[in-house]
């Protein structure tokens, strides 16, 4: 009989054992790991923790679209952290897919990895609530996955970004504060259909922007986050309605500003990204009446996506939320060389340094590598 319960004993803790790495991370009590880099996202965030694994690791990222300048500095950001020595170390393959708009195709690509026996994917979902059969499956293999930017709509799976509604609140905010009064026409150049930033911003945005007293006209465009899309519905609105009062653009600044600028549109306060030339616009047509709110997210998110899940394949608690500071600057405190940068390209996106994580990246460290699959 004793013989038996022991047998029975051992097989029910098997069977646990299966289940809870079946089901992904354990849920543990906090504090995490370097708090001062992966800040939980409020006191209510909870904990995971994954078996820890001996590395160097299999990473991939499992990218959807790659069609604005965002996604490739974030492409060649990944590359360039992935090659500093602290990350060499710890990576034995790093592979990168971009699948476009599709949410199959990438559904597909990050299924090839969990069948490939890769260790982590950090993914951009192309979609907010399609995401959860494959995370099942990672989560089965014992794969830590680790969505950033364009995050999913659940609290199953670790995953990195600022707070995206409060990006648009704050782009509301400076932008009324920095109009004559409560009505007017406003330019909301959106991003891209159907991810979870595009939908979070302009919630954000249009929850100050309708506060009860407001009497604005709000126009959307679609910008795609990309200057020369952004350039292009930005001249169409004009040409049909003439006149805005302010304008709102989540990426695509700077084609945003050159549209105003080439149709002789009065200079106005526009509330937009941290585009390297945007900034620059900012400042050499101030004099003009362009007023500017510079608020930013970066593409440094994927460097801090990609450390936090070597962190978690080490079995280091961690928090399910990641909150990363908001950087953001505004009229009349833009500084040559140190939040915008003269002698670089327009495409370059100002915020890349995150010091309490260890990510430091120069932009020639940054602009060297390619967007390239590999």
């Amino acid at each position: 009989m004793t013989r038996h319960f022991h047998i029975a004993a051992a097989a029910i803790a098997l069977a646990s054992s299966f289940a809870v790495h079946a089901a992904g991370p354990a849920v543990v009590n906090g504090p995490g790991e370097n708090p001062g880099c992966f800040k939980p996202w409020d006191a209510k965030t909870k904990y995971f923790q994954w078996p820890a694994k001996k590395g160097p690791y299999r990473i991939a990222l499992a990218n959807g679209f790659v069609g604005n300048t965002w996604r490739i500095q974030m492409i060649k950001m990944a590359k360039a952290y992935a090659a500093t020595p602290e990350m060499k170390s710890q990576i034995k393959e790093f592979k990168i897919v971009s699948t476009g708009t599709d949410v199959a195709a990438q559904i597909a690509a990050m299924d090839n990895f969990i069948n490939s026996g890769y260790d982590a994917i950090v993914t951009l979902a192309v979609n907010p609530a399609a995401f959860a059969p494959v995370i099942r499956r990672a989560n089965a293999a014992g794969i830590v996955v680790v969505p950033f930017d364009n995050v999913l709509d659940t609290d199953q799976v670790m995953m990195v970004n600022e707070d995206q509604h409060r990006i648009g609140t704050l782009s509301g905010e400076w932008l009324t504060n920095n109009l004559k009064g409560k009505s007017g026409k406003l330019l909301e150049v959106r991003g891209l259909a159907g991810n979870s930033v595009d939908r979070d911003r302009h919630d954000g945005f249009r929850t100050v922007v309708e506060a009860p007293g407001n009497k604005f006209e709000v126009v959307e465009v679609v910008g795609n986050w990309d200057d020369g899309t952004a350039q292009k519905a930005v001249a169409d609105a004009v040409s049909v309605h003439k006149k805005f009062d302010g304008m709102f653009v989540q990426a695509g600044s700077t084609g945003a500003v050159r549209a105003l600028i080439d149709a002789k549109h009065p200079m106005i306060p526009v509330a937009g990204a941290d585009e390297n030339g945007f900034r620059k616009l900012c400042v050499a047509n101030a004099k003009d009446g362009l007023l500017c709110a510079s608020i930013g997210q970066s593409p440094g998110l994927v460097a801090i996506s990609m450390k936090a899940a070597i962190s978690a394949l080490q079995g280091k608690v961690m928090p399910q939320m990641i909150s990363v500071p908001i950087p953001q600057v505004s009229h009349p405190n833009f500084k040559a060389g140190e939040n915008y940068y003269p002698d670089l390209t327009d495409n370059f996106f100002t915020a890349n340094e995150f010091p309490a994580c260890d990510v430091t990246l120069t932009a020639k460290d940054i602009m060297s590598k390619d967007e390239k699959n590999n």
